[in-house]
């Protein structure tokens, strides 16, 4: 079975703790899964296994610095990922209006031009709303898995 790589950014720890809940629930269910806290291209450059983007925004809608220098580089080189699935968990302050949860959409669109396929809807969780985003998080990331993995 192919590995979940989670590809993280994070600033004040929330989409880490977030990732780290979801790799600690879909490995109890059997799933194969590894972390990101600093992803390189060459993370991805080998395989198909299923990305998923967990990313907070910081800023104006931006990516946060641990997943900028990836984000960078995936936008000059475009490695070719025809067909590999992608999906994106997006922490954000709906507070911030239209650059709330900004940093999900670049990631999304840096994959699209790589020819990854997104599976499901990108999952957006409101700090105004949700203070403990893995709660929201862990059902979405239990179907997605399903999904990509069935």
């Amino acid at each position: 079975m192919a590995s979940i790589k989670i590809l993280v950014g994070s600033v004040f720890g929330g989409a880490l703790k977030t990732a780290r809940a979801i790799e600690s629930t879909l490995e109890a269910e059997g799933y194969p899964v590894s972390v990101l806290e600093n992803p390189t291209l060459s993370d991805i450059a080998s395989g198909s296994s299923p990305l998923l983007v967990c990313t907070s925004t910081t800023g104006q809608g931006e990516i946060p610095g641990n997943l900028l220098p990836f984000y960078v580089n995936l936008r000059e080189q475009l490695p070719q990922q025809p067909g590999r699935p992608f999906g994106v968990i997006v922490l954000g302050d709906s507070s911030y209006g239209d650059t709330f949860c900004g940093a999900g959409d670049l990631m999304e669109e840096a994959f699209y031009e790589t020819a990854a396929r997104k599976v499901g809807p990108t999952l957006r969780i409101d700090a105004l709303e949700t203070p403990e985003p893995e709660a929201e998080a862990l059902p979405w990331a239990r179907e997605w898995a399903s999904s990509v993995l069935a």
